[in-house]
């Protein structure tokens, strides 16, 4: 019974040794593959690169705002009627007193002629009692009575003539007419809106700038005005009118400018991007907006640089270093860089969410972020 017991706690011993350098070992291997990956540098992370270059721009101030018709107005009936007569065409061009609806006058025009017999007669008897008065037959102040009707007579002659008049509705001043629904038949009263009107070459773009850049504008300033109707094309004018006061709930100006529309393509109520040349035209380092990294404790950019060590084919590795930097005016997709880089500096464009400082990098520009001054809708 002691030789077996003996045997059993030989038997468990060794198992137990076995075991212990069993889990050694596993350790040991998990150990040495750590090491191994710990040795092992990181793969290159695969970002977008550019030079930062110097380019000139010329300082805008930019403000958004709508076209307004020099003059417009919707033409109305300042009197009751029915329709007779509609003497335009929906979409027309029409000059300055141009028949536009005519109202039916009959009974208006009736009623002129039986004014006009009744001055025509008071006419003829002041005519009379005039050479009754020069030989002393009546009364010069029955002379002054006929020449106070006579007064009268024309003065009712004048009104009903007024009256006939509005019932032709004329064209107040020169544009293009809109969309009418009146038609002939029709009764109007007073008020009711017979058609658009609207002076569009030129027209108005008014638009807002904050008070702090109202040093910049001056009445004769250039003014481009874009339009998302019509990409890529710039209409030209020049400022006009700022307002006599800021709004004090914005604290901005309305700036008015006068934009010339020959072609008719610009229409009131449109949305317009005004953009003011302000000063001499400067040199700027600029990056695209995509390259920099806000913070609370700054702006930053990753630039490429060469750590000095080699790859496997004994190419130069590229490694990312942040850089704090101060940055200026935007202008489309690109952002001007007061201070950190210098020209030429090789400055991360995409792909800085996964980089941090010796992060190797792998350069690939097949795909680059927008750059444009002048950016379009990518749906263009």
């Amino acid at each position: 019974m002691t030789k077996r017991l003996v045997s059993r706690m030989v038997i468990m011993v060794v198992c137990v040794v076995a075991l212990v350098g069993i889990l050694a070992f596993i350790k040991f291997s998990q150990f040495q593959k750590f090491k191994a990956q710990m040795a092992t540098p990181p793969p290159p992370v695969v970002v977008t690169a550019m030079k930062a270059q110097t380019q000139e721009w010329q300082p805008q101030l930019d403000g958004v705002g709508s076209l307004r018709a020099v003059r417009g107005v919707d033409v109305t009936t300042e009197i009751a009627g029915l329709v007779r007569s509609v003497n335009f065409k929906s979409g027309q061009e029409v000059k300055a007193g141009a028949v536009l609806v005519q109202l039916n006058a009959d009974s208006d025009i009736s009623q002129l002629h039986s004014l006009q017999a009744a001055a025509d007669l008071a006419e003829t008897v002041l005519h009379r009692d005039q050479q009754q008065l020069a030989a002393d037959v009546i009364a010069k102040a029955q002379v002054d009575f006929d020449n106070a009707d006579l007064k009268s007579k024309r003065a009712q002659v004048a009104g009903q003539q007024a009256v006939i008049a509005k019932k032709t509705i004329r064209a107040p001043f020169a544009g293009r007419l809109g969309i009418t629904l009146v038609n002939p038949g029709q009764y109007l009263n007073p008020g009711d809106k017979v058609v658009s009107l609207q002076t569009i070459d030129p027209i108005y773009a008014d638009f807002y700038l904050p008070q702090q850049q109202i040093s910049g504008i001056s009445i004769g300033q250039k003014v481009t005005v874009t339009n998302d109707a019509y990409t890529g094309q710039a209409f030209v004018g020049k400022i006009t009118a700022t307002d006599s006061k800021v709004d004090t709930n914005t604290r901005n100006v309305q700036i008015e400018a006068t934009i010339q529309n020959a072609k008719h393509e610009l229409l009131p109520g449109m949305f317009a991007r005004a953009a003011v040349d302000s000063g001499e035209r400067r040199a700027y380092l600029t990056l695209p907006q995509t390259a920099i990294t806000y913070n609370p404790y700054g702006a930053t950019v990753f630039v490429a640089e060469g750590g000095g060590a080699t790859d496997k084919s004994g190419n130069a590795t590229l490694h990312a270093r942040q850089v704090f930097v101060t940055t200026g005016a935007t202008r489309g997709d690109q952002v001007a860089i007061v201070k950190g880089i210098e020209a030429g500096t090789l400055v991360v464009t995409s792909g800085q969410l996964k980089l941090k400082n010796g992060t190797p990098l792998k350069i690939d520009n097949s795909v680059q972020p927008l750059d444009a001054a002048n950016p379009t809708p990518q749906e263009h």
